[in-house]
C-alpha cells in the first residue's frame, strides 16, 4: 500500500501535475494540504474519474486539507475536535479518514508567522489540540499516522542552515516540544529517504534559487503509530514533482506499507 502526504499550494494550480503523479506514482491514499479552494470548488468528479474519492475539508483562501483514496475512504471527521480558532475563525486543517486497513490524518499545521505574534500562540494551542484528538487512534491496533505539512523542522538537521533561523518560527523549542509532545502519544517519525544530497528535506522557498541551491527544511512529516511504523518498507521524498514549471515548492513524501 503506497500512502503519500503532499502540500500542493493550490490544488487548481496543481490539478494537471496533481493527476499525473497519481497515475505515474501509483498512489493508494493521498494527504492534501493547502487546497486554497472552497469544498465545493475541490475537483471530486476530475479525482473520481481517475479512480480516487475524496474527503474535504477546505473553506477557500489559503487553507484547505483532503484525503483522497482509492482503497475505500470511510468515518471520515472534519475539522480538529477541540480545537482552536484563530480571531474568532475555527480554520480547515484537519481531516481524517479511514482507508481500508489504515486510518491516517492529513493535517496542516499553522504556520505561526513571528515568535511574538498571536499566529505562533495559536500554533502552540493548536499542536496541544492535535496530540489529544490523535490519542485515541494513535493507541489503536490498526495501522494509523499524521501525516501533512507540520511547519516545524524536527532538528537542526531538517534545515539547511540552523543559523539562518535564528529568532524564527518553525525551530524553536517549543515548536520541537509540541512535536515531542505528539510523538508521545505512541507515534514515531518515519524518515523519508532523499532521492538527492544527503538530507531528505521537503520544502524548498520558491525565492532565490532555494531548490537547485537546495536550501530546503523538513517540515512534511509522517507520524505514525507502532503497526503502521513497522509495516513501512520504504519512504522518500519524490524531489523529482519538486522541478519544473508550475511546481508546488513541496514535494511529496511517500511511505510503502506491508499490510
Amino acid at each position: 500500500m503506497r500512502i503519500a502526504t503532499w502540500n500542493v499550494n493550490s490544488i487548481t494550480a496543481r490539478l494537471p501535475r496533481l493527476l499525473a503523479w497519481l497515475e505515474s506514482s501509483g498512489t493508494d491514499v493521498l494527504c492534501l494540504q493547502e487546497a486554497k479552494v472552497a469544498a465545493e470548488q475541490f475537483p471530486v468528479e476530475q479525482l473520481r474519474e481517475a479512480g480516487y474519492e475524496s474527503a474535504v475539508h477546505a473553506t477557500g483562501r489559503w487553507n484547505g486539507v483532503a484525503v483522497i483514496s482509492r482503497v475505500g475512504l470511510e468515518d471520515v471527521v472534519k475539522g480538529l475536535p477541540g480545537g482552536p480558532g484563530y480571531e474568532g475563525v475555527e480554520e480547515p486543517r484537519a481531516v481524517s479518514a479511514t482507508c481500508g486497513p489504515v486510518r491516517v490524518w492529513s493535517v496542516y499545521v499553522p504556520n505561526g508567522r513571528e515568535v511574538d505574534h498571536a499566529h505562533y500562540a495559536y500554533k502552540l494551542q493548536w499542536f496541544e489540540a492535535l496530540r489529544a484528538a490523535v490519542a485515541g487512534d494513535a493507541a489503536g491496533g490498526r495501522p494509523f499516522a499524521v501525516l501533512g505539512d507540520y511547519n516545524v523542522a524536527p532538528t537542526d538537521d531538517d534545515v539547511y542552515d540552523v543559523a539562518a533561523f535564528e529568532g524564527l518560527t518553525h525551530v524553536t523549542p517549543a515548536e520541537r516540544a509540541a512535536l515531542s509532545a505528539l510523538r508521545e502519544q505512541g507515534l514515531t517519525d518515519v524518515v523519508p529517504r532523499p532521492l538527492k544530497y544527503d538530507h531528505p528535506y521537503t520544502y524548498w522557498d520558491y525565492r532565490q534559487l532555494c531548490f537547485p541551491k537546495n536550501r530546503g527544511m523538513r517540515i512534511d512529516l509522517v507520524y505514525g503509530n507502532e503497526a503502521f511504523s513497522t509495516a513501512v518498507k520504504d519512504a522518500y521524498v519524490d524531489r523529482e514533482e519538486r522541478k519544473g514549471k508550475g511546481a508546488s515548492d513541496h514535494a511529496p513524501v511517500v511511505v510503502d506499507l506491508d499490510v
